[in-house]
């Protein structure tokens, strides 16, 4: 399977694409379709967040744990699925949450969240594949590793990102963020188990706008058309 890549990502990270994790990682995908395993996203979306936000645009990054491992639902980008198929717990609780702290926010009749990515709000998966029907299935096999570097980069060559950890996962990986130069807004995952504990009323979204204007940067439209 060949890594196709936006080609301001690939200046920051070519040394990453010829490691033996990723060559390793690449025989693996490879043979998981060899064996006739149906893999999410389909290949050409694996990359997706990439493409969507160009590292020269970032502004946000939204960190989710794995692909969507049910059919035409995953397309390379964090707690999105594609249009036509039912918005998961976890974003209908994001749309509920997006409600009440962005006056006038509708919450739209899908859960396609290109709109957000093409803003500079990377929607990145820390595993970005998954065997179909088998949650965690792509796990250990690489990929944290390069998600890893991905967020170390961000960290080390740009400023004034903002960061939104949900859950004890994602917030594992804020020891890869210089606190020094970025911004960190964690609270409990929007899981239907945990989003009463902490995730309902954190106000990520006005609180991102608010840093992006302080830093200068226009801020983000949240609503999905």
């Amino acid at each position: 399977m060949a890594l196709n890549f936006e080609p301001s990502w690939v200046e920051v990270l070519h040394d990453e694409f010829e490691k033996d994790y990723m060559k390793k990682l690449r025989h693996f995908l490879n043979e998981e379709q060899d064996a006739g395993h149906r893999t999410y996203p389909r290949n050409a979306d694996i990359f997706n967040a990439f493409w969507k936000t160009p590292f020269d645009k970032l502004k946000v990054l939204i960190l989710g744990q794995d692909p969507y491992h049910g059919p035409n639902q995953a397309h390379g980008l964090s707690f999105s699925v594609q249009r036509g198929i039912t918005s998961p717990p976890s974003l209908k609780n994001i749309y509920k949450e997006l409600s009440a702290d962005i006056p006038g926010f509708v919450i739209p009749n899908h859960g396609e969240l290109t709109e957000w990515a093409e803003q500079g709000v990377m929607l990145l998966n820390a595993t970005l594949t998954v065997r179909a029907g088998t949650p965690g299935s792509h796990q250990k096999k690489g990929w944290e590793e390069f998600t890893d570097k991905v967020i170390q980069t961000i960290s080390d060559k740009k400023e004034g990102i903002v960061f939104i950890l949900w859950g004890a996962y994602a917030q594992a990986k804020a020891e890869l963020i210089d606190k020094s130069k970025h911004f960190i807004i964690k609270s409990p995952h929007p899981s239907p188990f945990s989003a009463d504990r902490g995730f309902f009323g954190s106000k990520p979204f006005s609180k991102t706008n608010e840093i992006l204007i302080r830093e200068g940067k226009k801020p983000i439209d949240w609503q999905i058309h």
